[in-house]
């Protein structure tokens, strides 16, 4: 994990990419975050074990902040705010 703080109570989209395999849920992601402003919220549903690697990667390469990560049987959860 990283130094995410509590899950956000709220989101301003959210992409469910439950099913995808790497590089889908990423590039899901990134279009979606491309259509939100400044300091929204976007919330990340993917299936794939991989993308814990890859959101946090692009997290920091971006300049985003990942506000929380989390895992629900086998349900990979994020909070991302947009730069």
């Amino acid at each position: 994990m990283t130094d995410a703080v509590e899950r956000p109570e709220a989101c301003d989209a959210e992409v469910d990419a439950s099913g995808l395999n790497c590089p889908l849920p990423l590039l899901k992601a990134k279009l979606e975050l491309n259509r939100l402003t400044s300091g929204s919220v976007l919330k990340v549903i993917s299936t794939d074990a991989g993308s814990q690697r890859d959101f946090r990667t692009f997290a920091k390469l971006a300049g985003h902040t990942l506000l929380h990560e989390e895992v629900q049987a086998g349900v990979y959860l994020y909070w991302l705010r947009k730069a």
